[in-house]
């Protein structure tokens, strides 16, 4: 009996080194199996242009690299349809038959417009006793109490804006008469109407609108 004990251990210890030898001839057979892929670790020795070693990229990385390699022609497509946008826009506004003729706020365009007195004495001095008479209303007498605008002189340049052509009736001292009058305005800003007679005007004026311009 005492001899049947006595082997129990002996077996067990021997059936316990059989099984661990076992597994390790498994493992190595396993590990002679694993095969490493060519030039890895020469990819994992080599370094990086800044002197670190390189990581594996990310397994979404070749998807990132596809999409930035086609980001610029994507950001092309869009610029160009935004131009043919702004064209097509641009056409329609102002090139298409029909179009409002659209044109920057501004000044009305003048003609300028050289006083003349027919008086050959008060062509020279600008004296009150040669000064003309700018009129505030072109359809009152001319030389009405209250109806002056300003004074102008002889040669003094003007900027005539329009004319109306049935103002009030005046002779000058030649006896030219005309009923025509300018709306125009001096260099220092007055702005006023002078008869057709106080002028030699020889280019054309706009006519005035209704409300007088």
């Amino acid at each position: 009996m005492s001899g049947t004990v006595g082997a129990g251990p002996r077996d067990g210890a021997g059936g316990h080194g059989e099984v661990e030898a076992l597994l390790r001839a498994k493992l190595r057979a396993a590990d002679e199996e694993i095969e490493t892929p060519g030039g890895l670790w020469e990819r994992v020795r080599e370094p990086a242009a800044d002197g670190r070693a390189t990581a594996p990229a990310p397994w979404g990385g070749a998807a990132v690299a596809w999409l930035s390699r086609r980001r610029p022609y994507a950001v092309v497509l869009g610029v160009a349809a935004a131009v043919a946008v702004v064209v097509l826009g641009v056409w329609w506004v102002l090139l298409r038959p029909g179009a409002v003729d659209v044109r920057p706020a501004g000044p009305p365009r003048t003609v300028p417009l050289t006083v003349y007195n027919s008086e050959a004495a008060c062509r020279t001095p600008h004296t009150l006793e040669c000064a003309l008479r700018l009129a505030k209303d072109p359809h009152r007498p001319y030389a009405a109490r209250g109806n002056s605008a300003g004074r102008v002189w002889h040669g003094e340049v003007l900027a005539a804006r329009c004319v109306v052509p049935d103002g009030q009736l005046v002779r000058d001292e030649e006896g030219i008469t005309s009923s025509r009058w300018y709306r125009v305005r001096t260099g220092e800003g007055a702005q006023g109407w002078l008869p057709g007679v106080r002028t030699r005007n020889t280019r054309e004026v706009p006519e005035c609108p209704a409300d007088g311009g």
